[in-house]
C-alpha cells in the first residue's frame, strides 16, 4: 500500500494498517530507523502499581478506565481459543 509524505514530513498511515496494529489517535506512538527500514508501534501505555488491600494491581496513569468484566471474559475466552 503507498502513501506519501507531506513537506513537513507528516505521512497518514491508512485506516486498515492503523487498525490491525491497534493504532488510534490521538496516541504515541514509537519510531524506529533500522537498516533503511521505519518501525512505528504503539507506545507503551504508562502505568505504576499500587496496593489495594493485601493484593497489588497495575493502574493507567494516563486516567484509562478499568477493562470491565465482559472484557476480561471477552480476552480470556480469546486467549483459551488461541490455546487450542
Amino acid at each position: 500500500m503507498r502513501t506519501t509524505i507531506d513537506s513537513a514530513g507528516r505521512i497518514v498511515i491508512p485506516k486498515e494498517i492503523r487498525a490491525a496494529a491497534g493504532l488510534e489517535g490521538p496516541a504515541e506512538v514509537e519510531i524506529e530507523e533500522r537498516n533503511g527500514i521505519v518501525e512505528i508501534k504503539p507506545a507503551p501505555a504508562k502505568v505504576k502499581i499500587v496496593q489495594h488491600g493485601k493484593v497489588w494491581v497495575i493502574e493507567h496513569e494516563d486516567g484509562v478506565p478499568p477493562l470491565t468484566l465482559e472484557q476480561v471474559n471477552a480476552i480470556r475466552d480469546e486467549l483459551r481459543n488461541r490455546r487450542r
